[in-house]
């Protein structure tokens, strides 16, 4: 794990690349930020966390880093004991992990267990969209107080690099590391309701578009030429007949633009979960 600080002091801020190695976007930014030689006003920390799995080309070594947190330091498992060090070097800092997707070209932000300091970090992200992942955030770590991710566009593309630079810079503006004023689009919330797996050894299609209606009665998808439909109206997110070998995607609700949801409870957005809650 590559740890890099700017800026002089404790950092309570940081930025996460790589956690899935297919997914170099993340590193590909924060190098970038690092060669502009930033001048910032409060220090921060930039994180290349898998850099084996980086190296190789694939998304995880043993396990997937974000499936597997808070880690566990004696595992036999690589990732599991990097989720370990990855915990430390985030505890106490609103952090942005960048990842990248194959079902979407254009960014999007994650969230779970939405609080103030989300919400402001959010608002200010250069995407249209955010999903809160709280029903299947269990592992993520979307889950921890002060961490939102972002879905950078479509993997292994130079737009996901750029995408992913923009919203490293709106988030460090916001955080108030950098100068500047960081965009504020107010995006369209889609909040998960459950996901949508596959039957093993079947061929999936999927016939929608991510974040637009699926009325009930249409179909969504094909599974070995025969049509899925909607049972009731849906709104997909990271739908994708070939980008999970086990999940087709996510059905969620459209909850309306950010600005229109109630505020979310007053708390302390830095703090670590209790020691029984999974955490991303």
């Amino acid at each position: 794990m590559q740890v890099h600080t700017v800026g002089d002091g404790a950092p309570e801020v940081a930025v996460v690349g790589a956690v899935h190695g297919d997914e170099p976007c993340g590193a590909r930014a924060i190098e970038r930020f690092l060669e502009s030689e930033p001048d910032v006003d409060r220090p921060a920390k930039l994180i290349v966390a898998n850099e084996h799995a980086l190296e190789r080309g694939v998304r995880y070594v043993d396990t997937d880093l974000n499936r597997c947190l808070p880690g566990d330091p004696e595992s036999d498992q690589y990732e599991e004991r990097l989720a370990a060090e990855l915990m430390d070097e985030v505890r106490g800092c609103v952090a942005l992990g960048i990842h990248s997707t194959v079902s979407y070209d254009r960014p999007f932000a994650n969230v779970a267990y939405l609080n103030e300091r989300k919400r402001e970090a959010v608002a200010h992200l250069p995407v249209e969209s955010v999903v809160d992942f709280t029903v299947v955030a269990d592992g993520r770590s979307v889950e921890l107080p002060g961490f939102v991710d972002i879905e950078a566009g479509h993997q292994g593309s130079a737009a996901a690099v750029d995408n992913a630079y923009d919203c490293l810079v709106a988030f460090l503006q916001t955080a108030d590391v950098l100068p500047g004023d960081p965009p504020a689009p107010d995006p369209d919330v889609y909040e998960v309701t459950e996901p949508i797996y596959k039957e093993p050894g079947r061929t999936y299609r999927f016939r929608g578009e991510n974040f637009e209606r699926v009325p009930a009665g249409e179909r969504f998808a094909t599974v070995d030429g025969e049509d899925l439909v909607a049972d009731e109206e849906f709104w997909p997110v990271l739908m994708s007949g070939d980008g999970h070998d086990v999940l087709l995607g996510y059905r969620s609700t459209h909850r309306g633009p950010l600005s229109t949801l109630p505020e979310p409870e007053h708390g302390d957005a830095t703090a670590d979960p209790p020691a029984d809650e999974a955490t991303d």
